[in-house]
Parts: C-alpha cells; structure tokens; sequence
C-alpha cells in the first residue's frame, strides 16, 4: 500500500487463539515505515483487513482472516485520542506471538515503557511461562 514500506518480515509462527475461537493462528511481525501518524497508520491497516474479509463488528475475540495492529513505533509511547490504539500495544508484554516474531526482526529495539529490549521481554515471558508449568 502507498504510505507504508516494509522493511523486514519476521518468520510466521503457530499459534493457539486467545479467546472462544477454535481455529489456530499464523502469526508475524513486520518493520514498516510510514509518513503517516498512527491513527491514520491503523487506518489503513484496518482497510486491509477488509480486503481479507475483515469484519470488526460483533463478538470480541471470534475467528478472523486478518488481524493487524501496531505494536510498537519509533516516536516511543502514543496516547492520542484515536479509540483501540495504544502503543505500545497493552498486551505487548504478556503475547508469546508477538514477542517471539518482533524479537526475531528487531531484537534489540526498546519497550519505551520498561527499557526492556524485545529479546530481554521475549526471554522473561518464556521463563514466566516455565516456571507456572
């Protein structure tokens, strides 16, 4: 799309759904530039949804096509008045299907709310994870 260049593209992982949906998930992460501020950013991200048969309206976590959202931006912590964006994204920290991919592509790029780099969140959520089992 116009406005927005890819620069890396982490490898897809599976993953189980989060919420009722029974389907699992391929999920990834990607750099992109952008001149565009975030809210117009997940504009466009929400126009490509549609485009796979994205639909927002109904139940909260049901099975969907394509799900895309900002996680992180270089301009550090935004918290305009757009509805549903927050960055970095809230459940940034507690999703292995995010960290896992975003760690691969940039991992030594800083959670400005921690100063935790991807890799450093990625490897306490794993340890997290084993230490509950």
């Amino acid at each position: 799309m116009e406005d927005i260049d890819v620069f890396a593209v982490a490898p897809i992982i599976n993953s189980a759904p989060i919420g009722p949906s029974k389907r699992r998930y391929a999920n990834s992460a990607a750099i992109v530039s952008s001149t565009l501020d975030p809210p117009a950013l997940l504009l466009h991200l929400h126009i490509i949804e549609q485009h796979f048969d994205r639909h927002r309206i109904g139940q909260k976590w049901r099975a969907r096509t394509l799900d895309l959202d900002i996680i992180l931006w270089s301009g550090g912590i935004w918290a305009g008045t757009a509805p549903l964006l927050s960055i970095p994204h809230m459940a940034l920290r507690q999703r292995h299907f995010v960290l896992g991919p975003a760690s691969i592509i940039a991992p030594n790029w800083r959670d400005p709310v921690t100063s935790l780099s991807l890799r450093q969140l990625f490897h306490r959520l794993n340890r997290a994870k084993r230490v509950d089992r």
